[in-house]
């Protein structure tokens, strides 16, 4: 039987707290909040973890502030959160002298040859479930792809992040960071190129995680 009160839109959520409705906040918070911290904390790295919880907070801050001004302008309620966390997390980064920009001409990245995760283990469990060498080689995949990351330009983790984390358009990303669409496909040319070099360079295969000796 369908719901006969499905759950708002973040839209109408917004609208009825720029109408005075504090419960309407608390549901955008709780819908948000979670993935908005994540990002935040990955675009400042391990470098400014320290001020992820003042630009989380006044990312926050930045939304009640506009609730009066705020209207949909083609970008989801998500990707303008997400803009606002950006452009706060780069403003930190200035201010500890930590921001590099990635624009100035230079080689192209490098591309491995194949995907230096071609022999990983299947993601995915099969009809008896993942052994506990896959559970551990997937911990170990997943913690240095964090690493990885931390070590990207900001400029390029923020297009990665919001490109294959929260799904956007390499044009929605590019309109949502006022970028050229070539500057936003270049910026995530170079993070994917130095993140596959990363990976590729520091885990091992799945073979020498699942022989002794590190042979298939």
């Amino acid at each position: 039987m369908p719901d006969p009160t499905p759950e708002p839109s973040d839209d109408t959520l917004m609208q009825a707290f720029a109408g005075g409705d504090a419960r309407a906040f608390e549901r955008l918070y709780a819908r948000h909040h979670v993935s908005l911290y994540r990002f935040v904390r990955r675009l400042l790295g391990s470098a400014c973890a320290a001020q992820t919880d003042e630009v989380f907070q006044d990312t926050w801050l930045r939304v009640i502030d506009a609730r009066a001004r705020w209207a949909p302008q083609g970008a989801s309620f998500r990707t303008w959160l997400f803009t606002l966390g950006h452009h706060r997390a780069v403003d930190c980064l200035r201010r500890s002298g930590r921001e590099v920009s990635v624009d100035a001409p230079g080689p192209d990245p490098w591309e491995p040859d194949g995907e230096p995760w071609a022999r990983w283990p299947a993601a995915t469990p099969g009809a008896d479930g993942q052994g506990v060498d896959d559970q551990a080689f997937w911990r170990a995949a997943g913690q240095r792809l964090l690493d990885c990351l931390d070590g990207l330009p900001a400029a390029q983790k923020a297009v990665f992040l919001l490109h294959h984390e929260d799904g956007l358009s390499l044009a929605e990303l590019a309109a949502a960071l006022e970028l050229g669409f070539e500057t936003a496909k270049s910026r995530l040319r170079y993070a994917m190129s130095k993140l596959r070099t990363c990976m590729g360079a520091y885990l091992p295969g799945a073979g020498a995680l699942t022989a002794p000796g590190g042979s298939a």
